[in-house]
């Protein structure tokens, strides 16, 4: 699975929540509000997720393997960083 688009948008504010992010995989699914997050270690990507009747968020798409979360991260970072 190749990424084959990222749309950033920047959030100017004082909080951790760095940027939401679109991408695109092989040109033809669209995941949507990806979020970049200012953390400890870093930055990190949060997958877009949902309250449920519990109040507990909950992933609504996720990677299976590390190798794809880590390009995932890596693109929207890269992304990210380009646009400063």
């Amino acid at each position: 699975m190749k990424v084959t688009n990222v749309r950033i948008r920047k959030v100017e504010n004082k909080n951790r929540l760095k940027a939401v992010a679109t991408i695109t995989f092989n040109d033809c699914f669209v995941v949507h509000e990806l979020r970049l997050i200012e953390g400890k270690n870093g930055l990190f990507v949060a997958m877009p997720s949902k309250k449920n009747f519990r109040d507990e968020y909950r992933d609504l798409c996720h990677p299976i393997t590390q190798e794809l979360r880590q390009t995932i991260e890596e693109v929207i970072i890269n992304a990210y960083n380009d646009s400063e």
